[in-house]
């Protein structure tokens, strides 16, 4: 039977405004407390976002296989290296792409535990709003796709040229077996447009109407960023931009795409990445019983009263963080 999994974008958010201590994870850790096994009791599966900053040593991503059931699955975002030159390249002196063999074994050494395991769901490609469909962009994506066809790939485009030119979007990605990833996230004029034409998710807002890619056979992978227009651009912190609790009526359309895909026979990832104060965690369980699932795990009673949407849905422990 097709499979839908929901979790959050990471795990590790200790620090500023947004932190999870004291809400999600204990403000004051027992000994031998672990982030990463605590929340896969809560989510079975996890998107892994500490890859972009970093390439991964293979001994870490064995851990992570040693912290979590064998049933656990993780979504890899791939190095900036490969899909951020304004942060990567300019930072490092390069003015262009400057990639190797090298750099694409160097990140597939980093993975390997967790892909030799079968506890790859897929390699998130993340682009930037700045890359737009070009010959050059387009022609960089078929050779980035190429190197990395072993793996389940989704591609993140942001940008409204790649909807604009939708049909080649999609025929260029289903060439190399990649699926076209889904994100909800504010809406500006260059923003990208997703529909195909056929289904479209509605909800409260016009101007978040969005649909599914239709590459048959391959996960539905979908990403929702939140929806705070005001600080997506203009943030003091980083963080702030995630500062966006979705309500119920929000998510059910999601819930829909996410059935509609399973029955179709797509396995579906879905992950919240609204991180700010742990709003993900709540979202990401809210949707999960919307979807008809069992949320496993205690959750601690600061979480049910910060997000009172939680009770009913999540089990508590009554223990005070």
């Amino acid at each position: 039977m097709p499979d839908i999994r929901v979790g959050t974008s990471g795990w590790n958010y200790p620090s500023g405004r947004g932190t999870w201590n004291g809400l999600f994870y204990p403000a004051r850790r027992p000994p031998g407390f672990d982030e990463l096994r605590y929340y896969a009791e809560h989510f079975d599966t996890v998107e892994v976002n500490s890859t972009f900053y970093r390439v991964p040593d293979p001994a870490q991503t064995r851990r992570w296989l040693e912290r979590t059931p064998a049933e656990f699955l993780f979504s890899v975002k791939l190095y900036q290296k490969f899909t951020h030159p304004d942060l990567y390249f300019a930072r490092n002196g390069v003015s262009d792409w400057n990639l190797s063999v090298g750099d694409f074994d160097e990140f597939r050494r980093g993975i390997a535990p967790v892909a030799d395991a079968g506890r790859l769901a897929a390699l998130l490609i993340q682009f930037p709003a700045s890359f737009h469909a070009r010959p050059e962009t387009q022609g960089y994506l078929d050779w980035l796709l190429a190197g990395l066809d072993e793996y389940e790939l989704a591609v993140e485009l942001r940008h409204r040229t790649w909807s604009d030119a939708a049909e080649d979007t999609r025929a260029r990605l289903a060439a190399h077996g990649a699926t076209w990833v889904l994100i909800d996230e504010p809406k500006f004029k260059d923003s990208v447009k997703q529909g195909d034409g056929s289904r479209s998710v509605e909800n409260s807002s016009a101007a978040h109407a969005v649909s599914f890619p239709q590459i048959e056979t391959r996960p539905l992978y979908i990403r929702l960023h939140g929806r705070n227009a005001r600080a997506w651009w203009d943030h003091d912190e980083s963080e702030d931009r995630y500062d966006y609790l979705y309500a119920p009526e929000e998510l059910a359309p999601f819930a829909g795409v996410a059935r509609r895909a399973a029955a179709s026979g797509r396995n579906v990832l879905m992950y919240l990445n609204n991180h700010f104060s742990a709003k993900s965690v709540a979202n990401a369980a809210v949707l999960k019983h919307e979807l008809g699932q069992r949320v496993p795990g205690d959750f601690p009673r600061e979480i049910v009263a910060r997000y009172p949407e939680l009770s009913g849905i999540v089990q508590t422990s009554g223990l005070p963080l």
